[in-house]
């Protein structure tokens, strides 16, 4: 499996990503409802891409099954197409951004159960006994939005 690192971001690809994203989203962030996922989507698009280091997992018919988009410090997003997923892209994602970023931190909606159980417990799977663990809690997220925020971070880079 290649992780692509995207040098530029054209329309197309900017569009691409916000499909990912958005099914994504809908099939594990149940917390939503409409009109937030329509709230986000243009912030996501024309602000949040930008902002950060954009990587892609593509399927074998080159389009992007998966994206992780890299801050300074953090793994800021890591979405997988609902039908891609157990392909272990996500995993794949955060070996990368800790081997060859030493990014140890990511972010994670409390209401999304699905990523909470996948960086807390991928730890005791993959990294014997090295998962992330929770360094702290915000009750909304950065947009002011009640959707409370867990901070978490492996422990040995402490």
């Amino acid at each position: 499996m290649e992780i692509e690192k995207l040098q530029s971001l054209s329309d197309e690809i900017l569009d691409e990503l916000l499909i990912v994203w958005e099914k994504s989203v809908r099939s594990s962030h149940h917390f939503l409802k409409e009109e937030d996922i329509e709230y986000f989507k243009p912030l996501i698009r024309n602000q949040y891409f930008p902002a950060v280091k954009l990587f892609v997992i593509r399927n074998e018919n080159g389009r992007i099954a998966a994206f992780m988009g890299l801050s300074d410090d953090m793994l800021e997003m890591l979405f997988v197409l609902p039908e891609e997923q157990g392909h272990g892209y996500g995993k794949a994602f955060v070996d990368y951004a800790i081997d060859k970023c030493n990014i140890y931190k990511v972010d994670v909606n409390e209401d999304n159960e699905q990523a909470y159980k996948f960086y807390l417990h991928m730890g005791y799977k993959f990294y014997l006994h090295m998962g992330y663990e929770v360094i702290g809690r915000d009750e909304l997220d950065p947009s002011g939005k009640p959707f409370p925020i867990l901070h978490l971070q492996q422990p040995s880079s402490h």
